[in-house]
C-alpha cells in the first residue's frame, strides 16, 4: 500500500491488500473515520467486516455499515492467499490471488 495522501501525508486507503491465512475461520472489521477531529464520537464512522469460511474457501466482505464526511465510496481490495511463496513478509505482495472492486455492497470472493 504505497499510495501517499498528497496533502496530508497519509496513506491513502482505496487500494488495500488483504491477506488470508487458511487453516481455519477469521473475522475483522475494518473501521474507519474522518482521523481529523471528534465526530467519530457524534457516530461519524464506517466499518467493514471481514470473515474468512474456511471450509467454503470464501472471504465475505460484508456491507459498509456507518457513513461520515469524505468517506470513500468505492476502494480496490487486493486479495493475496498466504502460503509459503505468497504474503511473507512486510512489504506489499505483487502477486494476488484475487482483486475486487468494493462499493459498499456485501461481496462473497471464493479462493
Amino acid at each position: 500500500m504505497g499510495n501517499q495522501c498528497t496533502i496530508c501525508g497519509r496513506k491513502k486507503w482505496d487500494n488495500l491488500e488483504i491477506r488470508v491465512y487458511a487453516g481455519t475461520d477469521g473475522e475483522f472489521a475494518l473501521y474507519e473515520n474522518e482521523n481529523e477531529n471528534y465526530n467519530y464520537e457524534k457516530g461519524l464512522n464506517s466499518i467493514i467486516s471481514l470473515k474468512w469460511n474456511d471450509q467454503i474457501h470464501t472471504l465475505t466482505i460484508g456491507e459498509r455499515k456507518g457513513s461520515f464526511k469524505g468517506m470513500l465510496k468505492s476502494r480496490t481490495f487486493n486479495i493475496v492467499l498466504v502460503n509459503t511463496s505468497n504474503g511473507i513478509g512486510v512489504n506489499p505482495e505483487v502477486k494476488f490471488k484475487k482483486t475486487v472492486k468494493y462499493t459498499g455492497k456485501q461481496i462473497s470472493i471464493k479462493l
